[in-house]
Order: C-alpha cells, then sequence, then structure tokens
C-alpha cells in the first residue's frame, strides 16, 4: 500500500505498526462463531462416548449428526472469512464495514439458499453445495494476483481444514464414534474444495483465473454466471457418471492428505440414519 512505504520513507517508524494494529483489531470473532464452535464440540463430544459399535445407537447418531452439521457451518464461516481476509490485506477494506471479518456465519449468508437448501442437497446426495458469498470491491484490490488469491483463500480454506481433521484422527488416539464424524467431516471438506475449485463461472476456481481472460470472455462469463453453477449440480445429482467422477476426485485427494475413505462411509452412514 502506498501509505505504508510512506511511513517509512517519511521517517514514521511507526506507521506501519498502526496499520498493522488497524488490521488486527478489524477481525473480532463474533459470538455466533463461538456458538457454532461449541456446537462443533457438543457433538464430537456424543460421539466420542457413545456406543460406535452400531451405527444405530441414537447418542452416536445424535453426536455424528450435530458435528457434521455444526461443523459444516463452521468451515462455510471460515471459507467466507478466507475471501474476506485476503481481501481486506489485498486493498479491499469495505469488507470489515460490511461484517465480513466478524466470523458471523449471518453476513455470508441467506438463511433459506444459502444454509437450509444445502443441508438439505447435503442430506439427500451427500455433496457439499456452496453455501455462503461475500461481495468484494475487486476494484479496489492491488493487483490481479490479489484478485487471483482472493478466490482461492475459500477452497483452500476447505482443503487445510480437511487436511487437519485427517491428522487429528490419524494421529490422535480417540474414540471410534468421534473418529468416524471427523473422517466424514473431512471428506466434505475436499469435496468443497474441488467443487469449489472447478473453472465455472459463478465458483472460485472461474474468479481465480478471470482477472487473466479477455474482456469479451468476462463478459460472457458474467451473462452464464447466474445459472452456470446450478447447471453443475443438476448435472452431479443426475448424470451418474458425473457424480462418480467427481466423488472418486474427491476420495482421491481425501486419501491422498491421509484420509480414511473406510471410516468417512461409516460417519456418512451414521449422519444418514434416515436410510437405514
Amino acid at each position: 500500500m502506498p501509505d505504508r512505504a510512506r511511513g517509512h520513507a517519511d521517517g514514521d517508524p511507526d506507521g506501519y505498526d498502526r496499520l498493522e494494529g488497524v488490521q488486527r483489531s478489524a477481525v473480532r470473532p463474533s459470538p455466533v462463531f463461538f456458538a457454532i464452535l461449541a456446537l462443533t464440540v457438543v457433538g464430537g463430544l456424543l460421539a466420542a462416548f457413545s456406543n460406535a459399535e452400531t451405527t444405530s445407537d441414537p447418542m452416536l447418531v445424535a453426536g455424528v449428526f450435530i458435528l457434521v452439521v455444526a461443523g459444516w457451518a463452521l468451515s462455510l464461516t471460515l471459507h467466507e472469512f478466507g475471501h474476506a481476509f485476503v481481501a481486506f490485506k489485498g486493498g479491499d477494506h469495505s469488507v470489515a464495514g460490511k461484517g465480513y471479518l466478524n466470523l458471523d456465519v449471518r453476513h455470508y449468508t441467506d438463511p433459506v439458499l444459502s444454509l437450509v437448501l444445502p443441508l438439505i442437497l447435503l442430506a439427500i446426495g451427500g455433496i457439499p453445495l456452496p453455501g455462503g458469498a461475500v461481495w468484494i470491491n475487486r476494484w479496489a484490490l492491488r493487483s490481479r494476483a490479489v484478485s487471483t488469491w482472493v478466490s482461492l483463500a475459500g477452497p483452500l480454506s476447505n482443503l487445510v481444514f480437511g487436511a487437519l481433521l485427517t491428522l487429528a484422527v490419524t494421529y490422535i488416539p480417540m474414540p471410534i464414534g468421534l473418529s468416524i464424524g471427523l473422517s466424514y467431516l473431512a471428506l466434505l471438506q475436499v469435496f468443497a474444495f474441488v467443487l469449489n475449485i472447478l473453472p465455472v463461472p459463478g465458483l472460485d476456481g472461474f474468479g481465480a483465473i478471470e482477472p487473466y481472460l479477455s474482456p469479451q470472455t468476462r463478459e460472457f462469463a458474467a451473462k452464464v454466471r447466474p445459472w452456470a453453477p446450478l447447471a453443475l449440480f443438476a448435472l452431479l445429482f443426475a448424470v451418474p457418471t458425473v457424480s462418480a467422477a467427481f466423488q472418486d476426485l474427491s476420495s482421491f485427494i481425501y486419501e491422498a492428505i491421509g484420509g480414511s475413505r473406510y471410516a468417512a462411509v461409516l460417519g456418512q452412514d451414521t449422519f444418514m440414519f434416515w436410510r437405514h
């Protein structure tokens, strides 16, 4: 930022520190974030202290269900916060005034389209659809590279979250009930990463390459942006070969970062208790 450079050049050694202090203070986790985190922990505790010998144990089912639903809401929050935080660091300070840096999922979502509908589709098909959105002033960003990283920050947060969960399951001794719940939640994070990283207009993968495309291509993408993701989701649910390819790629990445597909399947079976 120009002001940062002038702070040092003009003999103001505290200029950089003051700006950094303002940026750090802009991030204020909300009580809603801590409530979701607490609910995730409650689900994990129920799963941990349940009878994991059968996936129909009510306490296990309740624990895994709460863990996955609350954990998914938590990951949605981190995904959108990732976009906003990189944008803030990259020059768009308007995200702070919009509440995007408060880790409050209500600022990223429409209650029905962003939470209820994706959770229903997750329950039906096991594929987590993108639920949140943050509005970034791309013109305020310092460069095309920054704009690319703003788009990539969300999917990468899912991948990192999924990797951390798999590492926890692999290296931290824990009850089976907790491990299968965390494994399924980790697999969902990889699903979300693969889905969001696709170069489809309206998804983050396209946003990452959009700054480098021609004006004509960007204009065409703007026209198809509202329905292109819907067409992709229809293919995922209606065409078995497309769905299988998506799930195979996601499972490959999940296992590559250390995840257990068997544990994740057990977690999914427990989560979808209505299929028993």
